[in-house]
């Protein structure tokens, strides 16, 4: 009966120890930090038509525009951009913009990584006939898709933002566009 007792007791106390696996992660499965640099294509409606009011554009901005993601942890990341929207410009109104904020990745389906974005920084108007220029307040609300191709290059499906300059010179400008680009994953 001692033997039986005995026994059970290692087997109850091996399989507590198994299933307990301490408090980390193994080191294994552990993320490293990430570093990813991008290259954009885009194309943006600029919310603004030379009137000097925000009113929606006859004309759509194109422009290219590069991009850096910062993985730090796996609900820790970290998203600049900047992009410069200088093609299909009427009477010379071009807009660029310079953010940075948090990427919360969403969860995977198939190979497909979703994701949100809250970035802050400035945009850069080029008013009518090159007249006058400014700096201006930028929120941008976004998200998009990525798929990884392989383990360096990942193709940047969709990405779309909504951008708001609340302290523009007559009102909140609302411009609102999207991108596609791949980026190499540094380390």
């Amino acid at each position: 009966m001692k033997i039986i007792t005995k026994a059970l007791v290692c087997v109850v106390v091996c399989a507590a120890a198994s299933a307990a696996r301490g408090q980390v992660v193994y080191s294994g499965k552990m993320q490293e930090p990430r570093l990813s640099v991008g290259a954009l294509g885009s194309v943006f409606q600029p919310d603004y038509n030379g009137t000097g009011v925000p009113a929606e554009a006859t004309n759509r901005l194109y422009g290219y525009g590069t991009y850096v993601d910062w993985n730090i942890r796996h609900w820790v990341q970290i998203e600049g951009e900047a992009r410069w929207l200088r093609f299909n410009a009427k009477e010379n109104i071009r807009e660029d913009n310079y953010l940075v904020g948090p990427r919360v990745p969403l969860p995977r389906y198939w190979k497909l990584q979703p994701y949100a974005k809250a970035l802050f920084g400035y945009g850069r108007m080029n008013f009518q006939y090159n007249y006058a220029y400014g700096r201006f307040a930028n929120v941008a609300l976004g998200g998009g898709v990525d798929i990884p191709l392989n383990k360096r290059f990942t193709l940047r499906a969709v990405n779309f933002e909504y951008q708001m300059w609340p302290n523009w010179i007559n009102g909140t400008l609302k411009p609102y566009g999207g991108d596609i680009g791949i980026s190499y994953r540094i380390f």
